[in-house]
């Protein structure tokens, strides 16, 4: 999509330059000689990427910095000048400035700085299309920190790449979810329009000898009690998607077998002959050191480079801990109507002892804190005595 920028500038001459150079370059363009001008292009959502002179009739062009600053996706503002003032420079990038530019303007330079500002629009969009999604109970991939703003938009562009994907982080970190929201996302789920199946499976949880039928199926008469032909997950999800929860338990000889469905796109069902070829996309999941497990020879290479053609790391919650009072406020809402309740937030106290908290469980573990608080609460606001004693006590003692 192309970007529409706006140019802030009192000077006609400068101002038509600009804007003859990026019109040639394709992109839309607006402009002001004003801030009430470029206010009211700004309030009604036009400008995608904002040229900004430092003194303007009517007043000192750098305050739309604080002015959008509350906005959700407010446009890249690069500050341009006639002025070789440093402090000024810097104080403007402090306060969320794209870029600083001196004038003469260097076209070619401003185009780079523009194209830098296009990647943050762009991706912007992207997460605004992954927000809509979380809307589906995926609740561990929300966050505004700059760590998961990252992860998310790496995961928007992996739901649509058709690749195999590798998620790892600690127990709890929502691995799964953030496996159904690619699903979800991509051609094969719900966005798509095919609604194709996403059907997980923990690895760790089934015996090696009945994941190799869980996965591929088997025919009649494969093993004892084997009466009838049974289809395995990868026939099934033909079309799908297979999650591979903690892949980091899978024997290496289901490993290797593993590996001949992602080369190959087939396989045979145990006790059978025949090769069914399938179209499924693999997403893998674990919580331990996959190149540790290589170097031991419990994990294979082979496969390890296979699985992560797209790697996503999930940060645990204590490097994310900004995103705390969101997933507090997301959690409240949905078990208010679930617990028939009607709690209206948190104690700002109580909010503070959750941040100060180490999170071994993740966010799993602050899922069940706000839970538990809510059932012990009867006043508006979850406060101190709700939350859990020993967790009160284990962050006074810090």
């Amino acid at each position: 999509m192309t970007a529409t920028i706006l140019i802030v500038d009192d000077e006609d001459t400068a101002r038509q330059n600009i804007k003859t150079f990026l019109t040639s370059r394709g992109y839309e363009v607006i402009d002001a000689a004003t801030l009430r001008e470029a206010r009211n292009f700004i309030n009604l959502g036009q400008a995608d990427i904002i040229l900004l002179d430092v003194q303007l009739p009517d007043g000192y062009g750098p305050v739309l910095l604080e002015e959008t600053a509350h906005l959700p996706n407010r446009p890249p503002i690069i500050i341009i000048t006639a002025y070789g003032d440093i402090e000024m420079a810097v104080e403007a990038m402090k306060n969320g400035a794209h870029d600083f530019l001196q004038k003469p303007i260097q076209l070619l330079q401003l185009e780079k700085s523009i194209q830098r500002a296009q990647e943050i629009v762009a991706m912007r969009r992207e997460l605004a299309l992954l927000r809509k999604v979380q809307n589906e109970n995926l609740d561990f991939v929300v966050g505004n920190s700059p760590k998961m703003q990252t992860l998310l938009a790496q995961a928007q562009r992996a739901a649509v790449a058709n690749v195999s994907l590798l998620i790892t982080g600690e127990t709890g970190t929502g691995k799964e979810v953030l496996a159904r929201a690619v699903h979800s996302m991509g051609p094969r789920g719900s966005r798509g329009g095919s609604g194709k199946p996403f059907l997980p499976i923990n690895c760790a949880a089934i015996q090696s000898t009945v994941l190799e039928s869980e996965l591929f199926g088997y025919e009649a008469g494969a093993f004892t009690g084997a009466e009838k032909r049974k289809y395995g997950l990868f026939e099934v999800a033909d079309g799908g998607i297979v999650f591979l929860d903690e892949i980091s338990s899978m024997p290496l000889d289901m490993q290797a077998k593993l590996l001949r469905v992602l080369e190959e796109r087939a396989f045979r069902r145990v006790g059978g002959t025949t090769m069914i070829h399938v179209d499924v996309q693999i997403i893998a999941a674990s919580n331990r050191d996959l190149p540790a497990m290589i170097a031991e020879n419990k994990f294979r290479e082979d496969l390890y480079y296979r699985l992560k053609v797209v790697d996503l790391h999930l940060p645990p919650l204590r490097e994310r801990k900004e995103d705390i009072p969101e997933l507090v406020g997301l959690f409240i809402r949905k078990n208010n109507p679930r617990m028939g309740i009607n709690i209206t937030g948190i104690t700002p106290r109580a909010l503070e002892v959750l941040k100060n908290h180490h999170w071994p469980g993740n966010i799993r573990e602050l899922r069940n804190v706000i839970e538990r608080a809510m059932l012990f609460c009867d006043e508006p606001e979850i406060d101190l005595p709700h939350l859990p004693a020993d967790l009160v006590q284990k962050v006074s003692q810090v």
